[in-house]
């Protein structure tokens, strides 16, 4: 960081003030680190895949190491700790997850006779020189990571941009890439707000981001005249359906999990639940009592579950849905406001009924620890409700039988759907699933997909020796 670097000032979300000076990095800077990592691509991609396996296990075993240091400046990012702390397990995990498979997943695989007999066919590919991650400020290590470590291993140089709200983790995790210098060469973070995320889109050959359907349809426009791939993971609204024979104890207990971790703030958070009249009374009961049980993490840190609001500007969204939800009729059954705790803001632990699909806190991504929950007279009412959306990420379904559970889970448009449980696509990542509707656009991010996007196919085809009869 040069001493004549721009800087923008980031609140820290647990007291309100600013305390974090964020380097700007302008459209120059990011153009030559583009041109070099562009140039150190070709002796990565030399390195072979054995080397940059060796590479990205050099990076895991030093985050191990200096796991504190990472946890720390995270717990800053985001005002909560034990989240933290798994967040840098679970991205440890995943280069380990990728090192072992990658040799499988990117294997050429062996030669083939076409149809024409004579012909012979080979697999092949060519990583996409430089990848562009632009990523969220709910999980800033792990989303920075997801899409960076496959497209490494795969050959690609990859530029960074985290959300400007969460970037105080980047410094630690410098200082632990420069014990691996081969990855050090093709693997550099820019931070800064919009202007550098659009650098970063001018000058990459593949871009992943994560973030808001709004920003997510700029970045697809701006790709799409570049003529770059784009894979775009965008906001969700995911349902829970609670079948007339799920088990009312079990679905609560899933459920106040699956739309309160992290506070609500993540995108396959559960956002709205519809729930069978037959056993709605004892669900409501259960999911209450868990919710009611949950606290914040004020004044100690290492206390309570819920955290604070992570974005400023996030505060105000969450409170207009409130108010728009209680002044067209909703029930608060607990909570129901947003908390000055400390000067961070906490967004009370909240189930609402007697909501309607009108209601914006039904209607639109709300990212916090807030579950609209709609009483239905049939199965088949809430396969109708929870696909009256604009958003297809993920879904949970809850019955005791295991077929109908599928058979209700066939039904609804969504990419992936958890089944007597909530959120799974949080921790499990071997199945490939893609977003529907406005929730994204392009490859799997999960399962052995997510690591082929960042390559190009290409095909090796061999006359054998026979004279082509199609010659002249």
């Amino acid at each position: 960081m040069s001493n004549d670097m721009q800087t923008l000032g980031v609140i820290n979300p647990r007291t309100g003030e600013e305390d974090f000076a964020l380097p700007l990095f302008n459209e120059e800077s990011v153009v030559a680190i583009a041109q070099d990592l562009k140039q150190q691509q070709a002796q990565w991609w030399a390195l072979g895949l054995s080397g940059r396996i060796e590479a990205l296990a050099r990076l895991a075993n030093a985050m191990a190491e200096h796991k504190a240091a990472l946890v720390a400046a995270l717990i800053n990012d985001t005002g909560r700790a034990s989240e933290s702390e798994l967040e840098v397990d679970v991205t440890i995990s995943g280069i380990h997850r990728w090192c072992k498979h990658a040799p499988d997943l990117l294997a050429k695989g062996k030669p083939w006779a076409a149809e024409i007999p004579f012909i012979e066919l080979q697999q092949d590919y060519l990583p996409y020189s430089l990848v562009g991650v632009i990523s969220p400020w709910n999980f800033p290590l792990l989303l920075s990571l997801v899409d960076a470590i496959p497209a490494l291993l795969a050959g690609s140089a990859v530029m960074i941009k985290p959300s400007e709200v969460t970037s105080r983790f980047v410094a630690p995790f410098n200082e632990l890439l420069e014990s691996v210098p081969a990855l050090n060469k093709v693997l550099s973070i820019v931070t800064g707000a919009g202007a550098t995320g659009q650098a970063v889109i001018e000058n990459v050959d593949s871009l992943c981001f994560t973030g808001s359907v709004a920003t997510g349809r700029q970045v697809g426009k701006a790709c799409a005249e570049r003529f770059i791939p784009a894979f775009l993971e965008l906001g969700g609204k995911d349902p829970a359906l609670v079948c007339h024979d799920a088990d009312p104890e079990l679905a609560a207990k899933a459920l106040c999990w699956g739309s309160m971790v992290n506070a609500g703030q993540s995108c396959m958070s559960l956002e709205r639940a519809y729930v069978h009249k037959d056993i709605a009374n004892a669900f409501l009961a259960k999911l209450v009592e868990n919710v009611n049980a949950l606290a914040h993490n004020y004044p100690d840190i290492q206390q309570g579950q819920i955290g604070p609001i992570i974005s400023a500007k996030q505060i105000k969204i969450v409170e207009a849905q409130l108010q728009d939800a209680k002044s067209k009729g909703a029930t608060i059954l607990c909570g129901g406001e947003v908390l000055n705790l400390g000067g961070g803001r906490y967004c009370a632990p909240t189930v609402l009924t007697d909501v309607t699909p009108d209601m914006q806190i039904v209607s639109n991504e709300t990212f916090a620890a807030i579950l609209p929950v709609t009483v239905v007279d049939s199965d088949e009412q809430a396969i109708a409700l929870a696909n009256d959306s604009d958003f297809g990420l993920s879904a949970a379904v809850f019955s005791k039988d295991v077929e109908y559970a599928r058979h209700i889970a066939s039904q609804l448009e969504a990419g992936a759907i958890s089944i007597n449980d909530a959120s799974l696509t949080a921790l499990i990542h071997e199945a490939e699933k893609q977003s529907f509707k406005y929730s994204g656009l392009g490859g799997s991010r999960m399962g052995a997909e997510s690591i082929r996007r960042f390559t190009r196919k290409k095909a090796y085809i061999r006359n054998t020796g026979v004279a082509s009869p199609w010659w002249f």
